[in-house]
C-alpha cells in the first residue's frame, strides 16, 4: 500500500522532483520544443559515445575496412553532433525564433545530407540501424518543423 512506510516517504518525493524537472522543460505550445531537446540530450550521448569509443560509429560505417574509422574521425564527428545538440538545445527554448528554427532546421538538413550521401553516394554505410536512426529523426524533424513553421515562427 501507497500510505505505509517507506513507500509514502518514495511516492511524495517523486512528485516534487518531477515538478521540478517539468520546469526545466520548454514551456511552449506543441511539442516541438520538446522534441528538440530529446534530440539534442540523445546527441550530446552520441557525442560522449564518439568521444569514449569506435565501436558504435564503425557499426554505421560498416562498408569499409575498420581501420577506416579513425579515432580522428571519430571525434570530429562528435564534435558536429555536439554542435548540433548545442544549437537543437537552444532551440527547444527559442523555438519561436526565426533565425534559431532556421538554424535548427539546417542541423537536419545537414544530418540527412550527410548519412543519406554516406549510404548513397559514398556507399560508406549500408542500410542499420545506425544509420536509419539519423535518417528518421532528420526526416521526421524536417517534415515537421516545414509543416509547423507558420505555428512556431510567427511573422
Amino acid at each position: 500500500m501507497l500510505l505505509r512506510g517507506s513507500s509514502f516517504l518514495h511516492a511524495t518525493a517523486i512528485v516534487p522532483m518531477l515538478e521540478r524537472i517539468i520546469s526545466f522543460l520548454p514551456q511552449t505550445q506543441g511539442w516541438l520544443a520538446h522534441w528538440q531537446l530529446l534530440v539534442a540530450v540523445t546527441a550530446v550521448f552520441n557525442s560522449l559515445q564518439n568521444f569514449a569509443t569506435l565501436k558504435l560509429t564503425r557499426r554505421i560505417y560498416n562498408n569499409v575496412a575498420p581501420t577506416s574509422v579513425t579515432p580522428l574521425q571519430a571525434r570530429t564527428f562528435a564534435v558536429w553532433t555536439l554542435t548540433s545538440a548545442v544549437v537543437r538545445a537552444y532551440a527547444a527554448y527559442h523555438i519561436h525564433e526565426k533565425s534559431i528554427f532556421d538554424m535548427a532546421f539546417m542541423t537536419y538538413l545537414i544530418a540527412f545530407g550527410h548519412f543519406s550521401s554516406e549510404l548513397l553516394i559514398f556507399r560508406t554505410a549500408t542500410i542499420n540501424i545506425g544509420v536509419l536512426s539519423p535518417v528518421i529523426v532528420s526526416t521526421t524533424s524536417l517534415i515537421w518543423m516545414f509543416t509547423q513553421y507558420d505555428f512556431y515562427v510567427k511573422a
